[in-house]
Formats: structure tokens, sequence, C-alpha cells
């Protein structure tokens, strides 16, 4: 009797480890809303010096996990991992508060607390990111049909926390005082602080198996050799971070670093011996939609860097006789997400039931086809339209609601995708080889922004810029670069998706 109500709810886990994600979200997407505002106005950094760092770190944050997870199955465990993990990311968010709390026009203390802060964050990350998520599956038997529903609804507290944050601290940050920057990165930590706190208190009794034995438990003891890496992990990641501003020197090594792995990589596993024919041509499938997928992020992730510089600059936003700060458009996504995801997942469901259901990679050029249309809607905006000129923030949130769209046809379905075609004993790499892939699009999604007409210091400076000889004088044809690179990656990925299909092997 006992185990028929189990079997009819979720464990208690479930709802520690949503409640614990929420405010780890909330921190790190609250962090991200005003952090390019706070490089370009309290920094005083130009558009494509701030545009560049935001790309290395929200690109490093996705390359840490690599290093994170293998350090968590075989030695910490989950719970360490975690618990190491959020007081790295809290003490980064108080080292930005500090920042924001000594900035000054000529740099010094500020500057280093800003590299100190955002080295402690990416590690962090590394350490929290791969590992709450795996304790989901955890909590349940093998083959039980509740582990769906359960991701759904850790996915949905992802989504509250990316939601909510913008709104708080966007709204203490963003206020046009950049002495108010502060307040917002202090609402990060406090985020940071109350999620390693429930967790901390809650998991003894909650994060336990099907078999009432506790999960995530460290496989060995932490030694000087775990110390050690960490430590060399925080030293390496500052000094990339820093490298341009301490040598005076423009290499990207950090570029280096997250397209190197993804070469890298690759050829390490599709030149395994142990590979069939068989499962090599699923991997490459693997390979060529995490190829496509750089170009669906990179003009994805312009959410935190260009296009709030836009709503920034050249967005009307006031409501009444009200100006609704610039940062809160990042909760338009989660927003919508949390609308649609239902939408999708039914539509997907209809479709299956009359046979009619698109493979993996036509929903993905699906995905990238409605970017396209986002950045269609608003380049139409700004077409002809006076750099001092202030448009209506409809373009705006029409653009976002269209990402959205295209997000629901590509996120879940590339995730779902890499866990069906990956062979077993590879199905961890080639996980941290996908999200490889979204770290290089974070990374070429700040190059991109870097772009954006006018980005000199403090804002003002080169009034043209180029991407592979295309010349970008205003905002119309900065726009037109995205609709040519996702419209021209989507033509491609639609031809591709029958030869795909084939590679597949009967996996949809």
């Amino acid at each position: 009797m006992e185990n028929t109500t189990v079997q009819q709810g979720h464990p208690k886990g479930l709802y520690l480890l949503f409640f614990t994600e929420m405010w780890e979200r909330f921190s790190y997407y609250g962090m991200r809303a005003i952090f390019i505002l706070f490089l370009t106005k309290a920094m005083m950094m130009g558009d494509k010096d701030a545009s560049n760092i935001y790309g290395s770190f929200t690109g490093l944050v996705y390359l840490t996990p690599l290093l994170g997870g293998y350090l968590c199955d075989r030695y910490l465990g989950n719970r360490r991992s975690i618990f190491v993990g959020g007081i790295l990311m809290a003490i980064g968010q108080f080292l930005m508060f500090l920042c924001a709390s000594s900035v000054a026009p000529e740099g010094g203390a500020s500057e280093t607390l800003l590299w100190a802060g955002l080295t402690v964050l990416i590690v962090g990350n590394g350490f929290f990111k791969p590992n709450i998520s795996t304790m989901v599956g955890q909590l349940y038997p093998q083959g039980d049909r509740r582990v769906d529903s359960a991701f759904t609804i850790f996915y949905m507290g992802i989504n509250l926390g990316a939601f909510f944050s913008p709104l708080i601290c966007g709204g203490l940050g963003d206020t046009g005082n950049i002495a108010d920057f502060k307040w917002g990165f202090l609402a990060a930590c406090i985020g940071m602080i109350v999620s390693v706190i429930s967790f901390e208190m809650a998991k003894n009794k909650y994060l336990t198996g099907p078999d009432g034995q506790p999960i995530g438990m460290p496989v060995q003891k932490i030694d000087i050799k775990n110390i050690a890496i960490i430590l060399g992990s925080i030293v390496l990641i500052f000094f990339l971070l820093s490298f341009k501003n301490l040598f005076k020197n423009d290499t990207d090594i950090i570029g280096y670093l997250i397209y190197g792995s993804m070469i890298v990589m690759p050829l390490i596993i599709i030149t395994d011996k142990s590979l069939t024919a068989e499962e090599r041509s699923r991997i490459w499938v693997i390979f060529i939609l995490a190829f496509f997928v750089i170009f669906f992020w990179g003009a994805f992730e312009q959410a935190g860097a260009s296009l709030t510089l836009f709503a920034d600059k050249q967005t009307n936003r006031n409501i009444g006789g009200w100006e609704m700060p610039a940062s809160w458009f990042q909760s338009v996504n989660p927003l919508a997400i949390i609308a649609l995801a239902p939408i999708f997942s039914w539509f997907w469901g209809v479709l299956h039931k009359r046979n009619m259901e698109p493979a993996s990679p036509t929903k993905m050029a699906w995905g990238l086809a409605l970017v396209c249309v986002g950045y269609v809607v608003i380049a139409l905006g700004v077409k002809g339209v006076d750099s001092s000129v202030k448009i209506s923030m409809f373009w705006l949130l029409s653009l976002y609601l269209l990402h959205t769209m295209g997000e629901l046809c590509l996120s879940p379905i590339g995730l779902s995708m890499v866990s069906k075609l990956a062979p077993i004993r590879f199905s961890s790499l080639l996980m941290g080889t996908w999200f490889l892939a979204n770290a290089a699009a974070n990374k070429f999604a700040g190059t991109l922004s870097s772009l954006i007409p006018g980005g000199g210091e403090g804002g003002e400076g080169a009034a043209t810029t180029s991407f592979m000889g295309y010349q970008m004088t205003n905002l119309y044809e900065f726009f037109m670069l995205f609709i040519i690179m996702t419209g021209i990656a989507a033509a491609i990925l639609f031809v591709l998706s029958g030869i795909l299909r084939k590679m597949m092997h009967g996996i949809k």
C-alpha cells in the first residue's frame, strides 16, 4: 500500500532539487540581466569590450561543467559538488557586489574584483550545473514513467527562477544610478545563499533513492589532488579572463580554448576503435547538429548582450510616466517558455498520433528558422529609423516570443536526441560535447555582439564594423547579419534533414 502511494506522486526530494535549482538560476540570470549594463555604464567599457567579456564569461560557464562532472563522478559525488559549487558561486556574486561598490573610472581594485568574481562564478557553476539535474533521475526506479514529468517540473523551476530574477536584480540594480548595480549583485548573492542553505538543511532527509538509500554520496574522500585541481582551475580561469588587461594583448586565448575543444573532443570520440559503423553514424549526427546549434545560440544569446544594449539605448520603455528597466526584457523568454511549453508538448503529441511528427533534425531546422524570423521583425522595426529615435518595445517583445518558440523546437529536442543517439558508454562524454557547442555558441554570441555599430569606449566609437567582409553601419545592417546567418543555416539543415534521418538508423 505504501509503495502505491509513492508511485502516484513524486518523491519530496524532487521539490528540494526544484527549490535549490530555482534559486541558483535566480542568482545566475539575475546577475546576467545587469552584467553588460554594469560593464558599459559603471565600468565605462565600450560595447565591443563589454560584449567580448560577456561572451568569454558565458562561454566558460558552459565549458567548466566538463571538469565539474569529472570530479563529481570520480571523487566528490553530487551532494558535495553542489555544495562546493554553490559556495563558490555565492562568493563570486559577493565579489561582484564588492566590485560594484568600489567602481572607479580608473579601474584599480574594481577591475581586479571583476575578474576574481567572474572566475569564481565560472568554476562554481562547473561544479553545480552538471550535478543537480542528474540527481533527479536517481530519485526514481529504472523505467519509472514519472521521470519525464519530474524533469518537466524541474525545468519549470529553472524558468521560474529565470523569470523573476531580472525583475528583482534588474529592479534593484538597473535604476539609472550606477551606484545601485551593487544591490542587484547582492540580491543574486542572497539567492545563491538561499539555494545552498535549503539544500544542505534538507538533503539528508529527502534525497534518497527508491530503495531508501541516500543518493549523490561522495565516491572518495577529498584529497590534496582534488583541492589542487580546484585551485588550479581558479588560477587558470582568472589568468584567461584578465590576460588582455594584464599583458595589453588582444589575443583571444579563451576563444582558442573553447573553439579548439570543439574540434579536439569530437576527433577523440569519433576515432575510438570500439565504435561500430552504426554507432559512428549516429555520433556524426550529434556532431553535425552541434555545429548548427552554434548558429542558433549565437543569435539567441544576444538577449544578454547586444539586445540588452538595444533595449537600453534604442527602445521606448515608457509605460505611462514610468520607464521600465532594460534588464526586465530578459524575463520575457522564461515566462513565454512556462506558457508555451505545454502547448508545444501537446502539439508534438498530436502530430505523433497522426504519424506526422517531424524528425529531430527537422524540428531543429524550424528552431533556426524561427530565430531568423525574430530578427526579420526587429530589422523591420529599425529600418530607416534614425539612431537617436527610440522604437516601440513591441518589436523587441515580438522577437523574444519568436525566439522562445524557436528554443522549444531546438533545445529540449536536442538534449533528448543526444541521449537517444549516444552509445551508453559515451553518453556523458557526448552530452558534455553537446554543452561544449553551447560554450562555443556563447563565445560566438559575444563576438557577434561586439560588432554592433558605434561600440567604442562608453558606447561611442567606430561607426562601421564588419564580419567576413559584410559591412555594418547601422542597426538594420547589424540585424541583417543574424537573418543571413540563421536563414542559411536553417535552409541547409532542412536540406540535410533527410540524410541525417537515415544516419540515425531508425531513431527519431
